[in-house]
């Protein structure tokens, strides 16, 4: 669900100011238009996770770090569902996307401690990572386990069932979609961690 007293824009100003940059430096340290971090922070528009990811790269900050900082991972090695970190539930369905679902991502433990970052991936009905690939200095995979996943990697573009699956070259730019009338659940790995 939205969590709607988490403010994004709130929450990314304070990041940047708390890193003494301002809104040009950090479009430049994350490769995005200079008006896209005010976009962001003045809350006129919910970005992608794409766009989201790539704007916190300039900050090196992970998508776990910047919706719960104060979380600490459980340990493991056993993860009950209430102890998946929550990466993505709090960013709204607004704008341009609001006919799109949401992309939930639920990271198991601690990513970068073990240089893997494992998630279950919930698409609803509609939901799309963003109109901007994603790219990053990682290789990934994952399986189908519901639904029908369209991936995009380079100019490859395939329509995915439960029961197949993908690998991949990260640094090659990527999308994900949901395709099926219901929701698509997938489980995958990345290495070194993304979000």
């Amino acid at each position: 669900m939205d969590d709607p007293s988490f403010d994004i824009g709130a929450r990314l100003l304070a990041m940047r100011k708390s890193a003494g940059l301002s809104q040009r430096q950090l479009a430049e340290r994350a490769g995005v238009p200079h008006a896209q971090i005010s976009i962001v922070e003045q809350n006129k528009s919910s970005p992608s996770i794409a766009t989201l990811r790539k704007i916190l790269s300039g900050l090196n900050v992970t998508m776990a770090d910047f919706f719960e900082p104060e979380r600490i991972a459980p340990e493991g090695p056993f993860f009950a569902v209430d102890e998946l970190i929550d990466l993505t539930s709090k960013l709204p369905v607004s704008g341009a996307h609001a006919a799109d679902g949401k992309v939930v991502l639920r990271q198991v433990g601690d990513a970068r401690r073990y240089n893997l970052q494992i998630l279950h991936e919930t698409y609803e009905v509609g939901a799309d990572t963003g109109e901007a690939c994603l790219e990053h200095f990682s290789s990934e995979g994952g399986y189908v386990l519901e639904g029908a996943l369209e991936l995009t990697v380079g100019d490859q573009v395939r329509v995915l069932y439960p029961g197949e699956a993908y690998l991949f070259d990260s640094r090659l730019p990527h999308r994900f979609r949901n395709v099926h009338d219901g929701p698509t659940t997938v489980v995958s790995a990345c290495t070194p961690p993304y979000l």
